[in-house]
């Protein structure tokens, strides 16, 4: 590497440095005592001693690297052993923050110096955010760590492990895909209820409505009409379950327009009537529900891994029907088609009709009638799985949208 290139990347070792050093300066500016042998200095030095021995270690051998890196964690080990000893406070913390500093110092100098800062602010983050962490995980129950394990398996442990290849004789389903919804059903179903623990029931449900909408309102509608057998703020889970269905309108938007623009004069209007439409309504609820008198929900965790199971079972049906469906009767069948899959989800049919080569008035109103059936049945699912009376509080404001953007839609 060129001068320039080395002092580039030796500075960003001494930045990383600083950035720990300003962490634990900070962190421990309220001890009763002043015996801290590392600090702002220390770190800095920590992270450019890295650098340097790195850009040795190039030229004159790794061994030269790692006698420096053993020579600095004895002296480091050392100095923090007495300060401890002294202070009376025992913690392993900032030793392994001093390892850590030197090791990203090393490969910001002779690495990828980007994914060095990174992992300098997530690791400076988790040092700062010590109190939060420790106050999140004293919080939890055994259930909740149970349930967050189960679901760390079922993404990381189980998915990699499904063939990603169609099962089926008609080559419509893939099993690696099927459990990759199984996991965000599952998924969003226990965010949400952490969400609500930690924010309250308001915002939790308002805050999770509106996340989980990104990925699939139809889980979260399916969460929150969990909810709704135990929790009382009946007002504000439909609000979560309107503002789910308008964050999955501007998705629509959004992917039919990145794959045919020409879709757009004919969609913004319509769905834009049914958004003003869920978003006065979702507002008006909220503002009638009364602020619970305490923040908490009373709710156990709502993961139900045979629940999420049973519904990518019936979408993995609908998937089948809707691609036999096409294939029979071509595109004199898109409508049934759109209707079929918007039962299980809007995306399909969506990305299906923007990439067809035709009318853009058929491919739009194709995507409509999928929005549409997908309201309808998201209001049924909030019935089955919550209440009755909650589905039919989905379901009014569901329809009232459909009417408007229907209406809008037929006067354009």
């Amino acid at each position: 590497m060129d001068a320039n290139d080395l002092f580039l990347r030796l500075g960003v070792s001494l930045a990383i440095g600083l950035l720990f050093g300003i962490e634990r300066a900070w962190n421990l500016h309220t001890a009763e005592h002043d015996l801290q042998a590392s600090g702002i200095r220390s770190y800095a030095l920590a992270g450019l001693i890295g650098g340097v021995g790195g850009v040795l270690g190039q030229s004159l051998g790794v061994v030269l690297v790692a006698t420096v890196f053993l020579g600095f964690v004895s002296v480091f080990s050392a100095f923090q052993w007495r300060e401890s000893v002294a202070s009376g406070s025992f913690s392993v913390t900032s030793a392994l923050a001093g390892i850590l500093t030197f090791l990203l110092g090393t490969l910001a100098a002779i690495g990828d110096s980007q994914i060095a800062v990174a992992a300098a602010i997530v690791a400076t983050a988790l040092l700062a955010l010590r109190e939060a962490l420790h106050a999140w995980i004293n919080a939890l129950t055994a259930i909740e760590i149970r349930d967050g394990l189960i679901l760390l398996a079922m993404a990381f442990l189980l998915l990699p492990l499904l063939p990603d290849r169609m099962i089926d004789p008609w080559g419509l389903l893939n099993l690696r895909q099927i459990w990759i919804l199984t996991t965000m059903i599952a998924g969003v179903s226990f965010l949400g209820y952490v969400a609500v623990r930690g924010l309250g029931p308001r915002w939790g449900i308002l805050v999770t409505a509106a996340a989980g909408g990104l990925a699939s309102s139809t889980a979260t509608t399916i969460s929150l009409a969990r909810l709704a057998k135990t929790a009382t703020p009946v007002r504000l889970l439909v609000a979560g379950m309107l503002i789910a269905a308008c964050v999955m309108l501007v998705r629509v938007l959004a992917i039919a327009g990145a794959l045919q623009p020409a879709l757009l004069p004919l969609l913004i209007p319509p769905i834009g009537s049914g958004l003003v439409t869920y978003l006065g309504l979702a507002f008006w609820l909220e503002r009638m529900e009364p602020t619970p008198a305490t923040p908490t929900l009373g709710i156990r965790s709502p993961l139900d891994l045979l629940g999420a199971v049973r519904m990518v079972v019936l979408i993995a049906v609908v998937i089948v029907v809707s691609g036999l469906t096409l294939r029979n009767y071509g595109s004199a069948g898109l409508y049934l088609v759109a209707a079929l899959s918007g039962i299980a989800d809007v995306d399909p049919i969506t990305v299906s009709s923007a990439r067809m080569a035709g009318d853009p008035q058929v491919s739009a109103t194709a995507i409509l009638i999928a929005v549409a059936v997908n309201s309808v049945v998201k209001a049924l699912l909030a019935a089955w799985i919550g209440r009755p009376f909650i589905g039919a509080r989905f379901l009014l404001p569901s329809l009232a949208g459909i009417a408007a953007g229907a209406a809008v839609y037929a006067f354009i």
